[in-house]
């Protein structure tokens, strides 16, 4: 069941709308059981539940296995526990996982292509007594050309009610995941996009640093999956390698979504080169709850860890050196100039005495 964010509309609070929307949101996780809907004011209240049937008595969601061109009938049951009675109304649409890694679904201004675009209520609004209950048939049909696959969206009810106070109109809504399989190959495929590594050390040259692991999860296969991550740096030749510690499991993605990952790796020793490893093990869901671990997915990255510090210090002590190097050479020079000279002096003074000799 799903208790969904309430949807404002307005072209002066806008970020007002967005804020509240992450807010409420929080709220509404598949497999959930959830109080009742309210309104602001707290007058209007109202539930979901899937219907009693041949699928079942007692259901948290709705979920199908259907070849492209079969249709299924099922039903939604609405509860209205106001004093008054109660205008909903009724859609389907797609679903897609939040950047907090919760699932959602569309609002109805929004295009569905799957889940939104092949359930069809037999009504789109439904008006309820006080304390009475509706129930609400719908049909799934597969298109002929559906993609074999995983699909996931919901059926909603929806109740419009203008906030005075912020003069805004609320959008409550309520509604029951659908999850749909179309029949065909399942090619369940994970990939690790953009890994990069960076490397933070500190002012002492000796000491460990920290390194950054980022990269894409993709789900570029045709089924839901979710992943447990393992990170891992090494530096030169496989030596000093640093695990990342526990990666918290990615959430659940749906065909064609992605998940920018970014992992930690602390006391990283500085080894100039530095070899950052993700390692993705998949796992599929099937429709009895029952999770699979699939092959693990892997890919590599090169960055450099240069203890900047002890860098410099080199550069200073060869420097020093080759300054030590170059002051030796010029006195070595100067003292034989010097000598030369005296040399040169005592030759000429000998010279001139000789010659005055003779004279």
């Amino acid at each position: 069941m799903y208790a969904l964010a309430p949807r404002r509309k307005t072209t002066v609070v806008s970020l007002v709308r967005t804020a509240v929307l992450a807010l409420l949101v929080a709220c509404a996780i598949t497999g959930l059981s959830v109080g009742p809907a309210r309104a602001a004011d707290g007058d209007v209240t109202w539930t979901v539940r899937t219907a009693a049937n041949g699928y079942g008595d007692d259901r948290s969601s709705f979920a199908y296995d259907l070849n492209p061109g079969g249709d299924v009938k099922d039903a939604m049951v609405v509860a209205n526990h106001s004093k008054t009675p109660l205008s909903l109304a009724v859609y389907a649409a797609d679903g897609f996982t939040t950047d907090t890694g919760r699932l959602d679904l569309l609002t109805k201004d929004k295009k569905s292509v799957g889940i939104g675009a092949w359930v069809h209520a037999d009504r789109d609004r439904v008006v309820i007594p006080a304390g009475k209950s509706a129930q609400i048939p719908f049909t799934v049909t597969v298109p002929d050309h559906a993609v074999p696959g995983d699909y996931v969206g919901g059926i909603l009810t929806s109740l419009r009610q203008a906030d005075d106070a912020e003069g805004v109109n609320v959008d409550r809504r309520l509604g029951i995941r659908i999850k749909l399989r179309v029949s065909g190959k399942l090619s369940p495929r994970l990939a690790i996009e953009n890994l990069h590594v960076g490397y933070a050390g500190s002012f002492d040259p000796f000491a460990k640093g920290d390194a950054t692991v980022t990269y894409t999860i993709h789900n570029t296969g045709n089924a839901i999956l979710s992943a447990h991550q393992q990170v891992s740096v090494e530096g030169p030749f496989g030596g000093l390698r640093t695990e990342a510690g526990r990666v918290a499991p990615s959430p659940e993605l749906l065909p064609g979504e992605t998940w920018k990952v970014t992992v930690p790796v602390h006391g990283v020793a500085p080894g100039v080169s530095l070899t950052a490893t993700a390692t993705l093990t998949p796992r599929l869901t099937d429709a009895s709850g029952s999770t699979t671990s699939l092959e693990p997915v892997r890919a590599t990255a090169h960055g450099w860890a240069v203890p900047w510090t002890l860098l410099l210090l080199l550069v200073v002590v060869i420097a020093a050196v080759v300054a030590a190097v170059v002051l030796t050479r010029r006195n070595r020079k100067r003292r034989k100039l010097r000598e030369d000279e005296r040399v040169r002096t005592a030759v000429e003074h000998a010279l001139s005495g000789r010659t005055a000799q003779k004279s």
